[in-house]
């Protein structure tokens, strides 16, 4: 069982307005905040922002370098995976992948792709219906 995830951004206000939203409709609630970080939790597992230091911010995050490629969440639906999409593209965040849009996946899997304004690359998985 995963216990946290810590990422760190480059705004944090900026990561918060757009987390936040997604967070919340996963289920996720605001955990713990701090001047420099804030966290959601779900359960026994939570994930936490924080704030880059400037002295660090000189190379920015890419997830094809050594490191965490992307998260992957669960959705509660496919109806979810829909109202966040619609969420995102309401707020000018591009879907990867749009050409093959929900099921760049694989057939079976049905889900959105995005980035986060730091470009860590995000999956939102609905439940296999098989």
């Amino acid at each position: 069982m995963l216990h946290h995830i810590e990422l760190n951004v480059s705004n944090l206000k900026r990561s918060i307005e757009f987390w936040g939203p997604i967070f919340n409709e996963l289920g996720y609630s605001i955990y713990q905040e701090w001047e420099y970080g804030i966290s959601w939790i779900s359960g026994n597992t939570y994930i936490v922002l924080v704030q880059t230091e400037d002295k660090y911010l000189d190379i920015p995050y890419h997830r094809k370098r050594v490191g965490m490629n992307h998260l992957a969440f669960h959705a509660s639906s496919r109806e979810q995976v829909n109202k966040i999409t619609y969420q995102l593209e309401s707020n000018g965040v591009p879907i990867l992948y749009k050409d093959r849009h929900p099921y760049a996946g694989g057939s079976l899997h049905y889900a959105v792709f995005f980035e986060d304004p730091d470009r860590i690359k995000v999956e939102i998985v609905a439940p296999t219906s098989r």
